[in-house]
């Protein structure tokens, strides 16, 4: 089988597929002048942009792991993906606080999800 890659640049792709597995790379803000709130809602449009076009979406995550820079966020963070996540198909998840490598980044979002 085949690697299959989208959005390929010098340094990484945005998504990886295999076997029918889709591997989406970190996603963060492009506009970082955002809030929390925005650059969380910013980053999940762009996951629901890449599920798509690799023919899966966010009701076929297997995993997700997020990374948030102040702790006192989650709240916020929360709030905005119990909004965005598919009632009855919440996946495994992990929420981490950590220094991203641009301190005008809020959040990061690696997502797993299996294709439809």
């Amino acid at each position: 089988m085949n690697i299959q890659r989208l959005h390929v640049g010098p340094r990484l792709s945005e998504v990886a597929i295999f076997n029918n597995t889709v591997y989406l790379a970190g996603q963060i803000a492009d506009d970082t002048s955002q809030d929390f709130a925005g650059q969380t809602r910013e980053v999940l449009e762009h996951i629901d942009r890449l599920l798509a076009e690799a023919g899966s979406d966010k009701s076929q995550i297997l995993m997700c792991q997020i990374y948030i820079t102040d702790a006192k966020n989650i709240s916020i963070m929360n709030e905005i993906w119990d909004a965005w996540v598919p009632a009855g198909n919440t996946p495994p998840r992990a929420t981490v606080q950590a220094q991203l490598v641009r301190p005008e980044l809020l959040i990061e979002i690696v997502v797993t999800a299996a294709q439809k």
